[in-house]
């Protein structure tokens, strides 16, 4: 009898566990709330996959013997806790995927720096001619290259809503940027819940593995003084390098490990910014476990591109340059963003809060900002962060009103930057949307 697998969205990973499950005999239904992208329709139809969408057919769904849900659902909707309550396991595509896979897995996650990370070490892997796939929050779903394509190695991008639906996963290297408060919405506004969450990522490894960190993250550290560690531990900082571990001396980045020594100058980097120090770090040392020879690795932090919509220096119009950060979903983010910024800035900030602390920009702000421009339909939180900070403090409710009024603001030689430290579903489809409408506005100028 065929085992029963119900799937929860429709999107990338829906549509990837989907045609895995098939493939490994599975009977499968794909059940989506919301409308279905036509791409993926195409893609259900010509494999002949049983799906609904515009609703969830709970009498069907409740028959499950197993359930992968799209990350996006939140854990807490009754559907999902009427599953659990009949013992019926839900579990993220990730976890799915990685029971029918031998290949090698690097896993990374953190509140900032995630994409920029994947990118890069998977640029820097594929560049030294390694067999390598890209997945998880940023590439092509996991499931789906596991089902299709033959890699030796992927590199898997993971937000904390993907680890919090993986279980007997083991990864063989887990990288753990920072852990900076974000998506506290979701975790009851509690820190700790949402550091368990990405903790998740260490679960399950053994002596064999590695767990590469940034030791100069507090929350970071204080964890790992709770927690008993088997695998090699491989810490990066911007102080000395530890013995294995990366570090700085003298305006050096230098990586230690296996008796071996890699050292460039900060200053070749592609990637500038201390926030961005540390993800060259990270992807370094991932590197040079994988035995990527020294010149390969130079050659691939020195000309990396970096990330739509992270950082993006877009255009400069009658002197004014417009920056892309629509990917700054947390204040976290904004505060690097702002702290990068070498000339006075008119901010385009807002969206949906997430339970936003906006007090560690304040400072920033006062210096580097000389007027806001607050895109969101509800503003409030932002006038009560900001309004005794900025004299120039506006509001727009389309992308069109917050780049004019943005270019009203600015002078030459002014940036105007989109870092919006929150979530984008009030008035845009995702930061992706976010950022191309920005975009488009800046042309239009």
């Amino acid at each position: 009898m065929k085992k029963n697998l119900i799937i929860l969205g429709g999107g990338e990973s829906g549509v990837g566990t989907a045609i895995l499950a098939q493939k490994q005999g599975f009977e499968v239904f794909l059940s989506d709330k919301g409308i279905i992208k036509e791409n993926y329709k195409k893609i259900l139809i010509s494999h002949q996959l049983n799906w609904e969408e515009k609703q969830h057919s709970e009498d069907k769904i409740l028959k499950a013997g197993l359930v992968v849900k799209s990350p996006g659902i939140p854990e807490s909707i009754p559907l999902i806790q009427q599953l659990k309550a009949r013992g019926i396991p839900v579990i993220s595509e990730i976890e799915f995927a990685g029971k029918y896979t031998h290949a090698k897995t690097i896993c990374i996650t953190g509140s900032n720096g995630k994409t920029t990370t994947t990118l890069l070490l998977y640029s820097l892997l594929k560049n030294a001619g390694m067999n390598v796939g890209l997945a998880g929050n940023v590439g092509k779903s996991f499931a789906w290259q596991v089902a299709e394509n033959q890699y030796d190695v992927y590199v898997i991008e993971l937000s904390s809503f993907q680890l919090d639906g993986m279980y007997d996963f083991r990864t063989d290297m887990a990288i753990l940027l920072n852990i900076t408060p974000d998506h506290l919405d979701r975790y009851n506004y509690n820190m700790q819940d949402y550091t368990d969450s990405k903790f998740r990522i260490i679960q399950n490894q053994t002596e064999r593995d590695y767990f590469i960190y940034c030791s100069d993250d507090e929350i970071i550290q204080l964890e790992l003084s709770k927690r008993k560690i088997k695998q090699t531990c491989i810490p990066f900082s911007l102080e000395e390098p530890a013995l294995p571990g990366a570090g700085i001396r003298e305006d050096k980045l230098i990586i230690n490990f296996n008796q071996k020594q890699f050292s460039m100058s900060i200053l070749d980097l592609s990637l500038q910014g201390k926030h961005n120090i540390y993800n060259s770090m990270a992807a370094g040392i991932a590197g040079m476990v994988f035995h990527i020879r020294d010149e390969q690795l130079r050659e691939s932090l020195a000309a990396f591109q970096g990330v739509e919509h992270r950082l993006e220096r877009f255009l400069t119009v009658h002197g004014i340059e417009f920056i892309n950060d629509s990917k700054a979903t947390n204040v976290n983010s904004t505060w690097y963003a702002l702290e990068s910024m070498q000339k006075p800035v008119v901010w385009i900030a807002g969206g949906i809060d997430k339970g936003n602390d906006y007090s560690m920009l304040r400072k920033l702000v006062k210096e580097k900002v000389k007027a806001i421009v607050c895109m969101g339909k509800d503003n409030s939180k932002l006038h009560a962060a900001f309004d005794r900070v900025s004299k120039n403090i506006v509001d727009a409710s389309s992308m069109e009103e917050a780049v004019k009024a943005a270019y009203y603001l600015a002078r030459n030689g002014d940036t105007v930057l989109l870092s919006p430290a929150c979530a984008s579903f009030d008035l845009f489809e995702n930061y992706e949307d976010r950022g191309k409408q920005f975009k488009e506005q800046v042309r239009n100028l």
